[in-house]
């Protein structure tokens, strides 16, 4: 499960992003919106935009990797 290790990296990421989590049964319209075809789907937004999206479970090395390459 991805939620633990968001949690771990929003604490480790302090300051430089906020990580918000988003059940797309519960919202339904917003998995076409952003073209989402697969859980889990990481959406990285800067200045309201989606700057970077990665689709799949990570280790937390991976999302860290992930997330400094795009912040």
């Amino acid at each position: 499960m991805i939620a633990p290790i968001l949690d771990e990296i929003a604490e480790e990421f302090e300051g430089k992003l906020t990580i918000t989590k988003l059940n797309i049964d519960q919202n339904p319209a917003t998995a076409p919106k952003y073209g989402i075809r697969g859980i889990p789907t990481l959406l990285l937004f800067k200045n309201g935009e989606v700057a970077a999206t990665k689709v799949g479970a990570l280790s937390k090395g991976q999302l860290k990797d992930f997330l400094n390459a795009n912040l």
